[in-house]
């Protein structure tokens, strides 16, 4: 049985609208094969939603040939969050078709709000690229083993790269650059994030360019020629000071005109 310190929360977990029963935990133990989406709720609402709602959708049309309603998935969010008593939380959505099974098993975990701490991040390199990068997915072992050897090396995350020493995303993470006119993502397979996909509607709003082009390690395309460096996940934005043994400056103003972008994003009840 796991057991959690008596300063983490038990998580409440549900399975299609009901508390977990030990029948239902051995789907994501012994079938986990599947998809989710991690979204930040506060006072009940949700920013990109609607882009939340479609990734589960996509996802699981492509691993189950089945659709997945948004109106079901928010109705057993909001159980969820009633059953764990809370209007602010950390949600996770995911889907399972156990053997057998006819229509997609919805599976919420409801934790305790959380948000990036704001210090810059120092990234570790790491030859590992996720098949299917496109689906966000449980159990990810290289990205949990890469991060795990970046944190005991000292650093905080894993930058993960394609052949050809290539960025493609963190392990947790979306990166961005900045070259001092554009924030620019890496062209590479990656995990289209939420937060990634708000930040460009946001500074496109705002006029401010935002573009896709590779970036490698080292070479005319590397790191080192942008001025700065950011990650973004559902839990927030944070600026990167090192990549490697490369140093960046935090960019004070970037990092307001990211959180404007972040905070101009429409916010929609579950």
């Amino acid at each position: 049985m796991t057991t959690y310190p008596p300063s983490t929360p038990v998580p409440h977990i549900e399975f299609d609208g009901r508390p977990a029963t030990e029948e239902d935990l051995r789907i994501p133990a012994l079938y986990g094969f599947g998809h989710f989406t991690a979204l930040q709720v506060r006072d009940g609402r949700v920013r990109g939603l609607g882009p939340h709602l479609a990734r589960l959708d996509a996802a699981n049309r492509e691993l189950f040939a089945l659709p997945v309603d948004g109106d079901r998935v928010r109705e057993l969010v909001r159980h969820a969050l009633d059953g764990a008593g809370r209007r602010d939380a950390s949600v996770r959505v995911n889907g399972y078709l156990p053997p057998g099974a006819t229509r997609t098993t919805l599976m919420v975990t409801v934790r305790e709000p959380a948000a990036m701490p704001s210090w810059a991040r120092s990234l570790m390199s790491v030859p590992y690229a996720r098949t299917a990068p496109h689906i966000k997915r449980p159990g990810e072992f290289g990205q949990t083993y890469y991060g795990m050897l970046a944190v005991r090396a000292g650093f905080d995350e894993a930058l993960l790269t394609a052949p050809g020493a290539v960025v493609t995303e963190g392990a947790t993470t979306n990166i961005g650059f900045w070259d001092g006119a554009s924030v620019v993502w890496p062209g590479a397979p990656a995990l289209a994030g939420i937060t990634m996909a708000l930040l460009e509607q946001g500074l496109a709003r705002a006029g401010r360019p935002s573009v896709r082009r590779p970036v490698t390690l080292e070479g005319p395309d590397g790191v080192g020629r942008y001025r700065s460096a950011f990650v973004c996940n559902s839990q927030g934005i944070a600026p990167v000071r090192r990549i490697d043994g490369i140093e960046f400056a935090v960019d004070e103003e970037l990092m307001r005109d990211l959180g404007a972008a972040y905070d101009s994003a429409p916010e929609d009840a579950v």
